[in-house]
């Protein structure tokens, strides 16, 4: 086996290990949800998932109001929506 075939096996098992790992001792007071817990509040909420494609710039916006008004970004959107919806 060639060197560099012994040095892509070697970063793949430790990219492995870091995938499996579990949350660093430093963030273990935050509560991470895995995917299918987060997705099951959600649903209980009554939210649904929405992708859509934005200009850059009107995202950053968005973000800067949202950090301005200390609000969550899904929520200052939910809100920005029904704006809109309510005025057309």
């Amino acid at each position: 086996m060639k060197r560099t075939d012994l040095e892509k096996n070697m970063a793949h098992k430790l990219d492995s290990r870091m995938k499996s790992a579990g949350t660093p001792g430093r963030f273990a007071g935050a509560t991470v949800l895995d995917r299918k817990e987060q997705r099951k509040l959600d649903q209980a909420k009554g939210l649904i998932p929405f992708a859509v494609k934005l200009d850059a710039q009107l995202v950053e916006t968005i973000r800067a109001l949202a950090a301005s008004r200390q609000m969550d970004l899904n929520a200052l959107v939910g809100e920005l929506l029904q704006q809109g919806l309510a005025q057309g």
